[in-house]
């Protein structure tokens, strides 16, 4: 090979080492290990100027923080909410109608009327107004007199529709509360506890969305006058969208709050505060604090299986169980992986079995402590066999239990 040759096929030999370095990736950079940093530990709650206080978190229904909770008072128009509840129940049931026309009584008209010292919407003896005016007027101005117009027309006397909401009161589980009128007016033996209003907001909310959408309107006008809402914090926070003031001398400043962020919501119930920047800055700290501290995992699907145990007698050999509605649960931030569940199910289960019949109970526990119990339901029917059939697994089960108590599982 001549020289220049040589020289040739070294310089191609050269650039095709060039290239294919060039085309190498390059070893990625070791990371360098972050120190693993503790979850912070969760502070306890605001001080909250309030004789009562809850904050309860809407999907669980569970109690996060408390003060006194159970502890009876003076509701003033926090009563409305349950005023709400009844008069959107009755709608819901078609007994009466948004658009139905309701003459202002002169009970109306003098107990919650604008010669009152109390809010009013300023409605007018013997005119006629719509339900939904009503509604709005009573939600949004805290309308005394729109409250009685709506129990009357609703139940026939306002003392009547005090029944209703106690009747309701008892169906929510509100154990501690009862109701002598519709707005709220002070009188002798009418009194909740701060439980019993995040119960019954939960369940406003849940139960009737679209009438609860009406507590965020910041205003509204009715008859020429424009009154705005008393909850202040629909000013201060876009997440809030309810729910209801009160104040009267004995029951101080009341607040039932609600803001939702993303997937969470949180409900802020403050009873008895000294003043009302005192009840919208102790309502408005819970629903920080809540959304800040905890958070909401669901654990199991509803309607899958959870665990399938031998069932006897039947005609299929396993008895799927599981939950009838997706279990969720609200804890500490960071304390999901302390979480614990357990199936507590008889040992022996013999056909029949219906569909959403509980059979057992799931038991979630944190650091040994209760969370929720949950029913364990069949999730299928399960008939008994034939004749023969049952007579062969009660030959099977006389050996079952023989051998069981062989192993000592029934000895004394």
């Amino acid at each position: 090979m001549s020289f220049s040759r040589r020289v040739l096929s070294a310089l191609a030999a050269t650039a095709l080492v060039g290239i294919v370095a060039a085309q190498q990736v390059p070893p990625k950079p070791v990371p360098v290990p972050r120190p693993v940093v503790p979850d912070a530990p969760v502070p306890p709650p605001p001080d909250v100027d309030a004789k009562s206080w809850v904050l309860m978190d809407y999907a669980t229904g569970q109690v996060l923080a408390s003060k006194d909770p159970d502890l009876r008072v003076e509701p003033a128009s926090i009563t409305k909410i349950m005023t709400d509840y009844v008069i959107s129940a009755e709608l819901a049931n078609g007994k009466i109608h948004m658009n139905d026309m309701v003459t202002i009584s002169e009970h109306a008209w003098r107990g919650g009327g604008a010669s009152t010292d109390g809010s009013t919407s300023f409605l007018k003896l013997n005119s006629q107004v719509s339900l939904k005016d009503l509604l709005y007027g009573m939600i949004i101005q805290s309308g005394n007199d729109s409250a009685i117009a709506l129990a009357e027309h609703s139940a026939g006397s306002e003392e009547a529709f005090a029944g209703l909401m106690n009747a309701y009161a008892k169906q929510l589980g509100m154990v501690n509360s009862h109701f002598v009128d519709a707005s709220g007016y002070p009188v002798d033996n009418h009194y909740t506890t701060a439980h019993d209003i995040a119960i019954l907001s939960r369940a406003l909310i849940h139960d009737f969305p679209d009438d609860y959408a009406i507590s965020k309107v910041k205003e509204f006008e009715w008859n020429g006058i424009k009154q705005g809402n008393r909850n202040t914090l629909l000013w201060r926070d876009p997440s809030v969208d309810g729910i209801k003031t009160g104040h009267t001398a004995a029951a101080g400043f009341c607040l039932a709050a609600s803001a939702q962020q993303g997937d969470a919501r949180m409900i802020a119930i403050v009873m008895g505060a000294s003043n009302e920047k005192a009840r919208a800055d102790s309502a408005m700290a819970l629903l920080s604090y809540g959304f800040r501290f905890y958070e909401t995992h669901k654990l199991y699907d509803a309607g899958k299986p959870l665990v399938t145990p031998r069932l006897w007698k039947g005609t299929e050999n396993q008895l799927p169980l599981g939950v009838s509605d997706n279990v969720l649960v609200t804890v500490k931030r960071g304390d999901y992986e302390k979480l614990k569940a357990t199936m507590d199910i008889p040992s022996t289960l013999i056909a029949p079995f219906s569909k959403g019949q509980q059979v057992g109970t799931l038991r979630i526990t944190l650091d040994g402590q209760p969370v929720q119990n949950v029913p364990l339901v069949a999730l299928n029917d399960a008939p008994q066999c034939g004749f023969f059939g049952r007579l062969w697994d009660s030959i099977l089960l006389w050996f079952h239990h023989d051998s069981s108590a062989d192993k000592g599982g029934t000895g004394k």
